[in-house]
C-alpha cells in the first residue's frame, strides 16, 4: 500500500492528514497560530508560524501512523491565497505575511486600475483589481516600507514557502498563483506586461508548474527531521479552493461545489476559459493542468443563519443543551415546519455587503414583507431560503459564461444541514450531495500527491478512485416552480434598493 501527505495551510492553523492511495485517513493532526492585526483591517501572520506548524504536523501524523517512511510516496501542500512572503538574498523573511483578508491596499488597487486598465486588467489575470489579493500588497510595502522592499529577492505566497522549507525550491503553480493578479490566466505564466507596469522583478517570482507536477523533493536535513526518504517527492499543491474541489470529486464539467461556512462560496470547473467582464466572479486556473474554475462568494452565508441563531434562538440554545444535540439541527427542525417561501417572507443575506452577483459594501440585510402573521419560525426559514438564493446568484452568473452545472456537492458547515441541501437541490435543479470524507483542501493536495507520485495516471482517474460520496439530495418538481416565484422576486428586491443603501451608508 501506498501513503501520500496533504498539508492544509489555513488561517487559524495548518492541519496535515496522512492517507492511504484509497483516500483513507490514517492519522490526522492540526496546530493553531495567531493572526496579528497591527491596525483597523491589516491582518498578518508569522511565516515561521506555518513553518513550525507543518513540521510538527507532518512528524506526528508520520510517527503516530507506523507507516514505514519507504511507502510513504509524497507530499502535496494547499494553503490560503494571496498571503504575500519576502525573503531577502539568505532567504531570511524581512516582514510578517500580510494575508489574504488585509484591506490596506486601497490606494494601490487605485494605482493598478489607472496604471493597466480594469479592462486590461481583467484579461489577463481574469479579475479586477482587489485590495486582498498579492500585487496590491507588493506595491504597498514598495511604497510604505521602502528599506525592506529594496532587500527583496523573493516573493513567495504562504503554501509555496511550505514548499521551499521542505525542499529549498523558489516554485508556485497555476491555481494558487492565479490569485497573485500577475499571472497571465488564460495562458497561465507570468505576465512580463503586468510586472514591467508594476515594476516587479521578475526573477523574484518562483517557477510555474501544474499542480500535479513534481517540484521538488525533501533536502536530505528536512529528511531527517521528518524522518522521511530524501526521495519523497512535493507535487505543485494548490490554493485552497482548488484543492478542496478535488477533496470533492470537482475535476470535470458539469461538477460544482458549493460551501456554506461564514461566507458561501459556489465552485465551478471548466475546461474552456470564460472571463465575467464585470468581475462578479472569480476565475482562476483549476488544479487539473489546463483547465479553469469559476467562483462567485456570498459574504453573508453562515454568518447570516449564526446572527440569527445568537439573537432569537435562545430557546433552541437551551433545548439543545439539555438534550445533547447541536442547536443547528433543532433549527432545521424549526424551518421544517414552514412552507416554501417561509409564508411570502423573503430575506436578503447582505449583513456584511456583498461580492457575487452586486459587488456592493453598503448592501444590507432585508426582510421582505414581514407582517403580524409572521413567527420566529417564518423568519428563521426565510434567513435560509434567502442564503440559498444569493446562492443560486451565483450560479445564474455561470450560466450566462456558458458554465452549467449537474453535479452540486455540499460541503462546510451549512452543508451538513438535510433542509439547506434540499433548498439547493430545488433551487439549482439538480442533485445535491455529500462526501464521505470531510478532509477538503488536505485531500485535494493529498490526491496530486498521488498523481505526482504516480500512483494515479492523471487527476479526474485519482478523484474517482479517493472521492465517494455519501447522502444525495434530488429536487422536488413541485418545490422548483414554488421557490422560482420567490427567487425572482428576490432578485427585483435588491436593485429597488441599490440607491437607499449607498444614502444609508452615509448618514
Amino acid at each position: 500500500m501506498a501513503y501520500v501527505i496533504g498539508v492544509d495551510c489555513g488561517t487559524s492553523g495548518t492541519k496535515t492528514v496522512l492517507f492511504d492511495e484509497k483516500g483513507k485517513v490514517i492519522s490526522s493532526k492540526t496546530i493553531e497560530y495567531p493572526m496579528y492585526q497591527p491596525k483597523n483591517g491589516y491582518a498578518e501572520q508569522d511565516p515561521k508560524d506555518w513553518a513550525d506548524a507543518m513540521i510538527n504536523t507532518i512528524k506526528f501524523v508520520v510517527s503516530e501512523s507506523g507507516v514505514k517512511k519507504e511507502d510513504i510516496k509524497g507530499i502535496g501542500i494547499s494553503g490560503q491565497m494571496h498571503g504575500l512572503v519576502m525573503l531577502d538574498k539568505d532567504n531570511n523573511v524581512l516582514r510578517r505575511s500580510i494575508i489574504w483578508c488585509d484591506q490596506r491596499t486601497a490606494e494601490e488597487v487605485r494605482y493598478m486600475n489607472e496604471t493597466v486598465g480594469r479592462e486590461k486588467l481583467v484579461e489577463i489575470t481574469a479579475n479586477p483589481a482587489l485590495t486582498g489579493w498579492t500585487a496590491s500588497k507588493i506595491l504597498w510595502v514598495k511604497n510604505n516600507e521602502p528599506e525592506i522592499f529594496s532587500k527583496v529577492r523573493h516573493i513567495l505566497l504562504p503554501k509555496d514557502y511550505l514548499r521551499f522549507i521542505l525542499t529549498g525550491e523558489y516554485a508556485t503553480e497555476v491555481s494558487d498563483a492565479s490569485g497573485m493578479q500577475l499571472l497571465d490566466v488564460p495562458n497561465r505564466k507570468w505576465s512580463d506586461e503586468l510586472l514591467s507596469a508594476f515594476e516587479i522583478d521578475k526573477s523574484w517570482l518562483g517557477k510555474v508548474y501544474e499542480s500535479c507536477e513534481i517540484t521538488g523533493t525533501l533536502t536530505k536535513n528536512m529528511a531527517d527531521e521528518l524522518n522521511l526518504c530524501q526521495n519523497t517527492i512535493v507535487v505543485g499543491g494548490a490554493g485552497d479552493n482548488a484543492a478542496a474541489a478535488l477533496g470533492t470529486g470537482v475535476c470535470e464539467d458539469g461538477k460544482a461545489f458549493t460551501t456554506i461556512g461564514t461566507s458561501g462560496v459556489v465552485f465551478a470547473h471548466t475546461s474552456k476559459i470564460s472571463i465575467d467582464k464585470k468581475g462578479r466572479v472569480h476565475t482562476c486556473c483549476a488544479a487539473v493542468p489546463n483547465t479553469w474554475h469559476v467562483m462567485g462568494v456570498t459574504q453573508g452565508a453562515g454568518l447570516s443563519l449564526k446572527w440569527f441563531r445568537d439573537n432569537f434562538c435562545m430557546t433552541e440554545k437551551e433545548t439543545a443543551k439539555l438534550m445533547g444535540v447541536d442547536e443547528y439541527y433543532l433549527m432545521d427542525k424549526q424551518a421544517e415546519k414552514v412552507p416554501v417561501g417561509a409564508n411570502r417572507l423573503l430575506y436578503l443575506p447582505y449583513l456584511m455587503g456583498e461580492r457575487t452577483p452586486h459587488l456592493d459594501p453598503d448592501a444590507r440585510g432585508v426582510f421582505f414583507g414581514l407582517s403580524a402573521i409572521h413567527t420566529r419560525r417564518d423568519m428563521l426559514r426565510a434567513v435560509m431560503e434567502g442564503v440559498a438564493y444569493s446562492l443560486r446568484d451565483c450560479v445564474e452568473v455561470f450560466r450566462e459564461m456558458n458554465i452549467n452545472i449537474n453535479d452540486m456537492t455540499a460541503c462546510g458547515g451549512g452543508g451538513t444541514s438535510p433542509l439547506w441541501r434540499s433548498m439547493l437541490a430545488d433551487l439549482y435543479n439538480c442533485d445535491v450531495k455529500t462526501c464521505t470524507s470531510k478532509e477538503g483542501p488536505a485531500l485535494g493536495a493529498a490526491i496530486l500527491a498521488s498523481v505526482g507520485a504516480g500512483i494515479y495516471s492523471d487527476v479526474p482517474e485519482a478523484c474517482k478512485a479517493v472521492v465517494k460520496t455519501d447522502k444525495i439530495c434530488s429536487p422536488n418538481a413541485e418545490n422548483i416552480s414554488e421557490y422560482e416565484k420567490y427567487y425572482q422576486l428576490y432578485r427585483e428586491i435588491y436593485p429597488a434598493l441599490k440607491e437607499k443603501f449607498s444614502k444609508l451608508s452615509k448618514i
